[in-house]
């Protein structure tokens, strides 16, 4: 498709992209819109409008547009600036070395024992959530994230519908908690003014915690895996690493490009968009396919070879423009320690599989369930 017909209008009524330039372009376009879609269909299959899962979907920063995404941005924004990620670096490697600790060497399954937990930790310590409470969250929130995809199932629209009522109590009990006494976490400075005076509903609060626990979690476990998995079917790029630590964190763009967690990026547009000479005609959905746009040799020099000493590499797993990922900067962190430590660790990292375990449910995303490897510590 991107070398035939990469601006491609479908049978089915969207558009997709699969060139670099064109998803770039489409990403970073003020009519290109991630608003909730209010197609009856789309919302008839997760619920209705007023269906718990719905109402929490339309305060999401990631579904907002205009000045209201940029309102909600803003003050989100503060718990992640760079400055207030470098200070949670000691955290996140006493996270990672903990972990590696509890896993020992011998045969492991890092997805489960490591690449889950890191992020869930972090997330948890940035919004002063308690440790125990976490997997919980991570369930509920799971089940109502569940409401992007593109095929919904019975099953998913009643967990969702039951699970969005039961966080938001959860996160309700906390705030209650810390109103009576506020903490230094995220979830306390969401709940107050910014210095314009302006403040979050708790309704709004509750959705965007919502939004970082889920955002913050899965696209990391997934670069951690997927980011692992490519180095070791790439022994000489895995050798670089340990012989270069310094270029772990260089090599994140490249690493993430090369399988990218997110592979499929949908909005809607709000006004005409011309690609190429074609014009994608306003209130069409559109689908930027970042993994074909990843592997174009229009933007990469042979982008099927893993380089971890290429430069110039931006990935657009994270988005690009107004609605580029705003915890990006906190997971290239937590992969570059999760990496560094894994490699300095261990003195083996092996497979112990041929056949890892994929996602395999319709998805947007890339990822493994399942990476068993056999690993021995440095002596």
């Amino acid at each position: 498709m991107r070398e035939t017909e990469p601006v491609h209008r479908s049978p089915l009524g969207f558009w997709t992209l699969a060139r670099y330039a064109d998803v770039e372009t489409f990403l970073r376009a003020p009519q290109s819109s991630s608003a909730t879609p209010d197609d009856p269909m789309f919302v008839a299959m997760r619920g209705g409008r007023e269906a718990p899962a719905m109402r929490s979907m339309r305060r999401w920063m990631s579904a907002k547009s205009g000045e209201e995404h940029r309102r909600l941005r803003g003050l989100v924004a503060r718990a992640l600036t760079p400055n207030a990620v470098e200070r949670l670096r000691p955290e996140i490697h006493r996270i990672v070395t903990s972990l590696i600790d509890d896993m020992g060497d011998g045969e492991i399954e890092l997805i489960s024992q490591f690449a889950t937990p890191v992020p869930i930790a972090v997330i948890c310590g940035l919004l002063g959530i308690p440790i125990e409470d976490a997997w919980q969250c991570l369930e509920w929130t799971n089940a109502i994230a569940n409401i992007i995809d593109p095929l919904i199932t019975p099953q998913m629209r009643i967990a969702m519908n039951r699970a969005e009522p039961q966080f938001s109590a959860y996160i309700q009990e906390q705030m209650e908690l810390r109103r009576k006494h506020p903490r230094d976490d995220v979830l306390t400075m969401l709940m107050q003014k910014d210095a314009g005076g302006d403040r979050l509903s708790d309704e709004d609060v509750i959705a965007q915690v919502l939004l970082l626990f889920n955002a913050g979690h899965e696209t990391t476990l997934n670069v951690i895996g997927n980011a692992l998995h490519a180095l070791l079917t790439h022994p000489d790029q895995l050798r670089t690493l340990r012989e270069h630590p310094e270029l772990i964190e260089p090599s994140f763009e490249e690493l993430v490009r090369f399988n990218a967690p997110v592979q499929i990026i949908s909005r809607q547009l709000t006004g005409d968009l011309a690609i190429d000479g074609t014009v994608i005609p306003a209130g069409s959905p559109v689908l930027g396919i970042a993994g074909a746009a990843h592997r174009d040799p229009a933007r990469f020099e042979d982008p099927d070879r893993l380089d971890v000493r290429r430069t110039g590499v931006r990935s657009l797993a994270f988005g690009s423009g107004p609605h580029a990922c705003i915890a990006a900067m906190l997971g290239k962190t937590e992969v570059s320690i999760a990496l560094t430590e894994l490699l300095r660790r261990y003195e083996t990292i092996e497979l112990a599989t041929d056949a890892p375990q994929w996602h395999t449910r319709f998805s947007f995303v890339l990822g493994l369930t399942e990476l068993p490897l056999r690993v021995t510590f440095r002596r």
